[in-house]
C-alpha cells in the first residue's frame, strides 16, 4: 500500500491554528469589502469624477505592488508583450465592469449597490449556456428565479427607486452582464501567467491603468479636474478628500488580496455565506454612517437574492461532493471548514 499522503495535523494546536486562519480571512474580507463600499459612495457624494477616481485606485493599487516587490515581499513580474495581448479579453471586460460598477455606486445608495448588482448569477449562467454549452439543473435555476425576484421586489416594487435611480439601476445590470463576463474570460487568462495569480493581479492593474486612461480623457473627467484646479485651487486644497481617495486605493487593492484568501482556505459555502453576512452589514451600516434610508421591498429584495445565492452555492458545493465521493470516498476527510 502507498503512503497515505494528506496533510495531517502535528500536534493538538494545529486544529485551533486552521480555525484562526478562516476566522481572520472571513473577518479580514467582511471588513475589507464593506469598507470598500462605504469609502467609495462617501467619495462618491462629494468628487463628480467617478472613473478618475477609479484611475486612481487602480494607479495606487500598482504602487503598493511594486512597493512589496522592492521590499521583497513578493515578485512582480516583467510585463510581456506577447502575455499582455492573451489578457486584453480579461483586461477590457476589467475596466469596462469596474467602470460601470464605479457608475452604479455613484447613482444608487450603498444599500441598493447590491440590489443593482444582483444579476450576477444569472448572467454568468445564462453565458456559460451560450459560450460553453453548460446547461444548468432544475434547482440552480430555482436558485436564479429566486435571485431574479429579489431583483424585481428591490426595484420596481420601490417607487424611490422607480422614480430617482433609473440610470443607477441600467449601471448596475450592465455591470451585472460585464462581471459575469470577466468571470468566463479570467479562467483562460490564468493559463497565460502559468497559473500565478499574484501575477494575474499585477498584470490587470497595470493594463488596466493604461486602458483607463484614455477612457477618462474621452469622458472628460481631466478636463473637469483641470477647470476645478483653475478656479478654485486653495478651496479644493482645503476641502477635497484626498486621503478618502488614497485610503479607498489601499482598500481596493486589500479587497483582491481578502477575496482570494478567504476561497483559498475556506469552502465556497464560508465564502457565500460570509459574503450574506456582508450585504446585510453594509446595508446596516449605509443607513447608519451615510444617512441613507431603506424601505421594505429593498429588504425583502436583499433577503430573496442572499437566499437564492447561498442556495446555488450549498447546490454546487453537493454536486462537487458527490462527484469527488464516486471519485475517492476518502476525499469526505478533506473538505474545508
Amino acid at each position: 500500500m502507498g503512503a497515505d499522503r494528506r496533510i495531517r495535523p502535528h500536534g493538538g494546536s494545529s486544529g485551533s491554528d486552521s480555525y484562526r486562519v478562516v476566522v481572520f480571512s472571513v473577518s479580514f474580507y467582511i471588513v475589507t469589502a464593506i469598507a470598500m463600499i462605504l469609502v467609495n459612495k462617501a467619495v462618491l457624494n462629494t468628487v463628480d469624477l467617478p472613473l478618475l477616481f477609479l484611475l486612481l485606485q487602480m494607479v495606487i493599487a500598482v504602487i503598493i505592488m511594486r512597493v512589496g516587490h522592492k521590499l521583497g515581499v513578493y515578485h512582480c513580474p516583467k510585463i510581456d508583450r506577447s502575455i499582455s495581448r492573451r489578457l486584453i479579453p480579461m483586461v477590457g471586460a476589467n475596466v469596462l465592469g469596474l467602470s460601470l460598477n464605479t457608475l452604479c455606486l455613484q447613482y444608487v445608495d450603498a444599500s441598493f449597490y447590491q440590489v443593482a448588482r444582483s444579476l450576477i448569477l444569472p448572467f454568468t449562467l445564462f453565458q456559460n449556456w451560450i459560450f460553453l454549452g453548460q446547461r444548468s439543473s432544475i434547482p440552480v435555476l430555482v436558485c436564479c428565479s429566486i435571485i431574479f425576484s429579489g431583483f424585481l421586489i428591490g426595484t420596481l416594487m420601490d417607487h424611490r427607486v422607480v422614480q430617482s435611480i433609473n440610470l443607477g439601476i441600467l449601471f448596475g445590470i450592465l455591470s451585472s452582464i460585464t462581471t459575469s463576463f470577466h468571470a468566463v474570460v479570467i479562467k483562460s487568462s490564468v493559463d497565460a501567467v502559468r497559473g500565478s495569480t499574484l501575477a494575474l493581479v499585477y498584470y490587470n492593474n497595470v493594463l488596466s491603468t493604461f486602458a483607463m486612461l484614455p477612457v477618462v480623457f474621452y469622458t472628460g473627467e481631466v478636463g473637469k479636474l483641470l477647470a476645478m484646479v483653475r478656479t478654485a485651487w486653495p478651496a479644493m486644497v482645503r476641502n477635497f478628500r484626498w486621503s478618502s481617495f488614497i485610503f479607498a486605493g489601499m482598500v481596493g487593492f486589500m479587497i483582491n488580496i481578502a477575496g482570494f484568501l478567504q476561497i483559498k482556505v475556506t469552502s465556497p459555502v464560508s465564502h457565500m455565506i460570509s459574503s450574506a453576512v456582508r450585504g446585510v452589514l453594509q446595508t446596516v451600516l449605509a443607513v447608519a454612517i451615510l444617512g441613507e434610508s431603506t424601505s421594505l421591498p429593498r429588504n425583502v429584495g436583499i433577503i430573496l437574492i442572499l437566499l437564492g445565492s447561498c442556495a446555488y452555492t450549498w447546490l454546487k458545493a453537493r454536486e462537487a461532493r458527490v462527484v469527488l465521493e464516486l471519485l475517492d470516498p476518502k476525499t469526505r476527510k478533506m473538505e474545508k471548514p
